[in-house]
């Protein structure tokens, strides 16, 4: 079976940080008691982290082991 591959037109951080600004508008439109509410202000706090470990990893900082 023959793979469709794509060559991505943004950096993983960027699609993160759009990923996160979009689930804190949907987190928006719920009222503030509701359970989905809850679920989607989840998401764009785990998404932050991984923009962070992201940004760890693709630093000049670290260096590969020996």
């Amino acid at each position: 079976m023959k793979r469709h591959r794509f060559k991505q037109d943004k950096t993983i951080g960027e699609r993160l940080i759009r990923e996160a600004r979009l689930a804190r508008e949907k987190a928006d439109q719920f009222r503030a008691d509701d359970a989905e509410r809850e679920a989607f202000s989840n998401k764009p706090r785990e998404l932050d982290i991984a923009t962070n470990i992201d940004g760890w990893l693709n630093s000049r900082g670290l260096q590969p082991p020996k």
